[in-house]
């Protein structure tokens, strides 16, 4: 075998182990399939896409074999009748149809994603809406009842002094929340003894924790949309470029293939002198 064939022959096996390596990987992407979820579909397409160039550069491993068999006029594999031009073809086409399919299947995807995740987060924020409504009330609560409030303040006050809670010895970081907690209820206290001055902090503490809220809901519908846009930039064009390339591979050479046959020609027949 000369240098051309060997080169050849090497290119073919090759692009054959890069396409065969590039299907495994995909069935071990899509087993076990999970289709109800949504995660798992966006994880299974972007996979995908991003090894879509391991069997292009296969197929044109083999397509260069091909190639230098042309140019130097060897044909060893077509003596046996196998040629892997045709079928490559055929995936390659096969391939173009999937990536194309991918990017409307990866948007939808996607847009259903970013859709319950911005209702988690609406949901979210309704639940952080009833936590300030219960805390405020709470606040209110324990203002209309100053015999209340003198209770827990005379507990928090042992429980400092003495430095424990229940037998538990304290350390110095939870005898620090108590005293924070104390200072705390001590201006509750204060607050309570002028009403005017009591409202106003309560409207203040109350659009404090609304503004919070709202820039943390905020802050988290930006991330969802972003990521979303990200993915779909990302894998929605790679996916549609994959498909451009295999479907111009495939066209072209089936087109070939086709059009202009080189199936083995049958042997002449003997002239028969009369």
């Amino acid at each position: 075998m000369n240098y051309s064939a060997f080169t050849s022959l090497t290119l073919k096996l090759i692009g054959v182990i890069f396409v065969l390596s590039s299907m495994l990987d995909y069935l071990t992407i899509l087993i076990p399939p999970n289709l109800q979820s949504q995660s798992w579909k966006i994880g299974a397409v972007a996979g995908i896409v991003d090894r879509g160039v391991v069997p292009l550069v296969g197929i044109a491993f083999i397509l260069v074999g091909y190639f230098i068999d042309g140019l130097a006029n060897t044909t060893p594999l077509k003596k046996s009748g196998f040629n892997l031009k045709f079928p490559v073809y055929i995936l390659s086409a096969l391939l173009g149809l999937m990536f194309l399919l991918a990017v409307p299947f990866h948007l939808s995807n996607l847009n259903s994603a970013k859709t319950d995740a911005l209702e988690r987060i609406q949901q979210g924020a309704g639940q952080g809406a009833e936590q300030i409504q219960q805390f405020l009330t709470q606040v209110d609560t324990l203002s209309r009842n100053p015999g209340r409030l003198n209770e827990q303040l005379q507990r928090l006050n042992q429980a400092i002094e003495a430095g424990q809670v229940q037998g538990r010895q304290l350390n110095a970081q939870q005898l620090e929340t108590l005293r924070q907690q104390r200072q705390q209820l001590q201006g509750l206290r204060d607050l309570a003894q002028n009403p005017q001055e009591y409202k106003k902090r309560t409207e203040e503490l109350k659009n404090q924790l609304e503004t919070q809220l709202r820039e943390r809901r905020k802050r988290a519908e930006d991330q969802a949309t972003t990521q979303a846009l990200k993915q779909s930039l990302r894998i929605g064009l790679s996916s549609l470029m994959l498909a451009i390339v295999y479907s111009v591979i495939g066209w072209i050479g089936l087109k070939s293939e086709i059009s202009s046959p080189k199936g083995p020609k049958a042997p002449a027949r003997p002239k028969v002198k009369r």
